[in-house]
């Protein structure tokens, strides 16, 4: 039986998301224009990128793919630093470990002969990497603001006492990395028990066996989880420092 999506159905579903407009106006959560304003860039983004794809995907070029590669890295990073409640150089930061997480990983990908260098393997993967690195900096940010607002005072109590920035940062650090890392690391235990694979079921829809499947769904499995942890970390011991001025002093 071939499955296929109606106008119909995609008026349907609107109206799941009229419900979370509706639950925003009722309880005056202040986010109903977002909601509405989110779908609407959905919308244009996936029908833009859908035609543009479809030509790229047919083009083995070296260049074409790097250069969809930095967009997709740019934009990310576009919207992780856009969270982070103007810490300085948030941008040039975010870009630095979403670029690191994604050429590592594609690194290892491609030289295991895992994918292809050809736009549509190394597109798709580099748009997994790079959405997971941009929520995991996204909560990095938060956290730092939050918790360097909250532990002022210790803070200025050690650096008082003869401690270096990075001395008086490390819980901060610690904490701050460990929870960019917390989503990637639930969806690991829960994933197969709680969520399905979209890869695996995915591939096993298309006629991939299990096995096959299975060994894919790991890999990316094993690619997010070290995509989290090495954009939390570079991201939080880059942003970190912003929060000092030049004579190590905590900013105001």
């Amino acid at each position: 039986m071939d499955l296929q999506v109606s106008p119909i159905t995609l008026v349907l579903s609107f109206t799941l998301v009229l419900a979370g407009v509706f639950i925003s106006y009722r309880e005056k959560l202040g986010t109903a224009k977002e909601i509405l304003y989110s779908i609407t860039r959905a919308v244009i983004q996936l029908i833009i990128v859908g035609y543009v794809l479809t030509y790229l995907f047919n083009v083995n070029n070296t260049i074409v793919t790097l250069a969809m590669v930095l967009v997709i890295s740019f934009n990310a990073s576009w919207n992780a630093s856009k969270r982070s409640n103007h810490i300085p150089h948030a941008l040039k930061i975010s870009l630095i470990a979403i670029f690191s997480a994604i050429i590592l990983t594609l690194s290892i990908l491609v030289l295991s002969g895992s994918v292809k260098f050809i736009p549509s393997q190394i597109v798709p993967i580099s748009g997994m990497i790079a959405g997971n690195a941009m929520t995991t900096i996204g909560l990095c940010y938060r956290n730092l603001n939050s918790l360097f607002r909250d532990q002022r005072q210790q803070i200025l109590e050690k650096l008082s006492l003869g401690a270096t920035p990075n001395q008086a940062s490390r819980t901060i650090l610690r904490e701050t990395i460990k929870s960019g890392m917390q989503p990637s690391l639930d969806a690991a235990k829960t994933i197969g028990i709680v969520s399905l694979p979209g890869m695996m079921s995915g591939l096993m829809f298309a006629g991939t066996t299990p096995m096959t499947a299975i060994m894919y769904q790991i890999m990316v499995t094993f690619m997010l989880v070290a995509t989290t942890s090495i954009s939390s970390y570079i991201a939080s011991f880059l942003a970190y420092r912003e929060f000092f001025n030049e004579r190590q002093q905590l900013r105001n």
